[in-house]
């Protein structure tokens, strides 16, 4: 076998039906769409319709609503820090706030701020400087000889306040 003898297996590749190109190719007139109506025509798909009754979109309730003001947040757990600081990405010695972890490589990109979770085991000292954290990570991180400097006030508190 040579390189200028390589070819595709018979019947590997079948030739382009041309559509609409008189009644003795077989596929002429109607060119495979039935006969006239809606559908026959090119450019319309009606997605949704369901021969004049009342869609299924339609019949069923509206509910709920998108909150224009939701937040949304990064999320890192601990063992997730220490994997970063063990790996060396990430300094213990200086404030670690969410350019510090999109530096490190532990988060893609900043949302609306980071919120650490209490999952996984944290022995480094950290200083944090994030929009929220769960009392079992704040607890730990404590324990580790670390600080947690929550930056967004909860709307809770600005209620009670």
């Amino acid at each position: 076998m040579k390189l200028n003898e390589i070819q595709d297996k018979a019947g590997a590749r079948k030739a382009r039906m041309r559509v609409g190109r008189g009644i003795g190719s077989g596929k002429g007139k109607t060119g495979g769409r039935g006969v006239k109506g809606q559908k026959a025509r090119t450019g319309v798909a009606v997605k949704g319709f369901e021969g004049g009754q009342m869609p299924l979109h339609r019949r069923l309730p509206k509910r709920g609503f998108t909150n224009i003001f939701a937040k949304t947040y990064n999320e890192v757990s601990l063992g997730r820090l220490q994997e970063a600081v063990d790996a060396g990405k990430l300094d213990a010695s200086k404030t670690v706030d969410v350019a510090a972890l999109v530096a490190a490589r532990v988060l893609r990109r900043a949302k609306d701020g980071v919120r650490v979770l209490g999952t996984g085991e944290l022995t480094a000292k950290l200083n944090l400087s994030v929009a929220g954290a769960t009392k079992s990570a704040v607890a730990a991180i404590e324990k580790a000889g670390g600080s947690v400097t929550v930056l967004a006030p909860r709307a809770e508190e600005e209620t009670a306040a």
